[in-house]
């Protein structure tokens, strides 16, 4: 009969949220263990690399929402409405993550540095330019740098969430719009940008 686990991995990754959140992605895991009262050894048991745990402790998904949203939306459906409901959820990954990087990057580390993976600002890049390329390829969109739609569009969404981040107020449209409204600005947002970029992407009416 198996042994019922003394201690869950949830509460491993509370443990270990707490130690990176004070030390950064530098914490040893040896700390990590003390503070959740098991072994070193009982931790790799569990998660197989520190940069396992630490995502996992962390709740920075190895593949955000987003980009696997974009597997399944590719070549379907209204692509401007794609567009918009991809940019939002690009903003509400940076609006969870970036907040922890912050706190870490104040620390140490912000995050673990995996050799043979590009850093992760460049991964999205990436996946973004390569679904705006199959939409090109399939005459969704008219000829165009993918790359550079891809940067303008995760680096007007990132700014975003930067400035809302070190703004006082709690978000850089609220000025102009009723209290509450953070949801309903940053839609205004994103449909104002997806707007914009569009009149560069869409495809010639013959």
């Amino acid at each position: 009969m198996a042994r019922i686990p003394r201690i869950t991995n949830q509460q491993i990754l509370e443990a270990a949220r707490q130690v990176f959140l004070e030390q950064g992605f530098g914490a040893s895991t040896l700390e990590i263990a003390h503070q959740a009262g098991i072994s070193e050894a009982s931790i790799f048991k569990r998660f197989s690399t520190k940069e396992e745990l630490f995502f996992a402790a962390m709740g920075i998904p190895e593949k955000p929402l987003w980009v696997s949203e974009l597997e399944s939306l590719c070549g379907k459906g209204n692509l401007k409405e794609n567009l918009i409901k991809i940019c939002l959820q690009i903003m509400e990954f940076h609006r969870e993550v970036l907040p922890l990087i912050v706190m870490l990057r104040s620390r140490g580390n912000a995050l673990p540095e995996i050799a043979d993976k590009e850093a992760r600002p460049m991964q999205d890049v990436k996946a973004l330019t390569a679904f705006l390329e199959r939409e090109i390829n399939q005459g969704r969109l008219r000829p165009c740098d993918p790359l550079t739609v891809a940067h303008v569009l995760l680096g007007s969404l990132m700014n975003y969430v930067f400035v809302e981040q070190i703004s006082s107020q709690a978000s850089i449209s609220t000025i102009e719009l009723p209290l509450n409204s953070e949801n309903r600005a940053t839609e205004v947002f994103v449909q104002s940008l997806v707007d914009i970029v569009w009149q560069g992407i869409v495809p010639s009416q013959d």
